[in-house]
């Protein structure tokens, strides 16, 4: 072998190993090529915006838990609104209420002469209820305590009392309660009258 050969041969493969490197990257892997894309954030942005949403969901379990004791001390305070479906039934459950505690302190509260509803504020509704006893003044006072006693969530709005000419010295009682309701038992006031 002379150095002409050599040389000859050497010239053949380097031109083979260009061809085929040439016939692989623009033949083979020509239509897959990726571009880099110029990034929209800086890095220093990115840390912070990361360290941003660390804190604020560091945050969470601490107001789940706040929210589960508003939840618990709100279910705690309406524990004692009225459970009905309708107005009617939370007005004929203050009148039961009436009756009962008036049954136990000796008081005959049968019939019903007035009942209202009307709203309070955006979540609760008030239903009023009128009844009209006689009874002596130790039984009145024994019951306005047996009803402050009640679980339920009750207040009297008016009482009107009036002396009696019988012996037993009973007086007439009119005597207005109320209970609150859920705002969605309270029907919408519609015309010249809404609220």
């Amino acid at each position: 072998m002379t150095t002409g050969t050599l040389d000859r041969r050497t010239l053949l493969v380097l031109v083979g190993g260009l061809l085929l490197i040439a016939i692989l990257r623009f033949g083979v892997y020509g239509g897959h090529e990726t571009s880099v894309v110029a990034p929209a954030e800086s890095i220093p942005l990115a840390e912070r915006r990361l360290e941003r949403l660390r804190e604020v969901s560091a945050t969470v379990p601490a107001r789940e838990a706040v929210l589960k004791q508003a939840a618990a001390e709100l279910g705690s305070r309406e524990k004692g609104m009225l459970k009905a479906d309708t107005v009617p039934q939370a007005q004929a459950l203050l009148q039961e209420v009436i009756r009962s505690v008036g049954a136990a302190n000796g008081i005959d509260a049968r019939g019903m002469e007035d009942w209202r509803f009307k709203p309070m504020a955006t979540d609760y509704g008030e239903v009023s209820v009128t009844v009209t006893f006689s009874c002596a003044i130790e039984q009145l006072v024994n019951f306005l305590a047996a009803l402050a006693n009640e679980p339920e969530l009750l207040a009297t709005n008016s009482i009107q009392i009036t002396g009696g000419n019988d012996k037993k010295k009973n007086i007439q009682v009119r005597l207005s309660l109320s209970g609150v309701v859920p705002r969605k038992l309270i029907p919408e006031r519609k015309g010249a009258n809404a609220f």
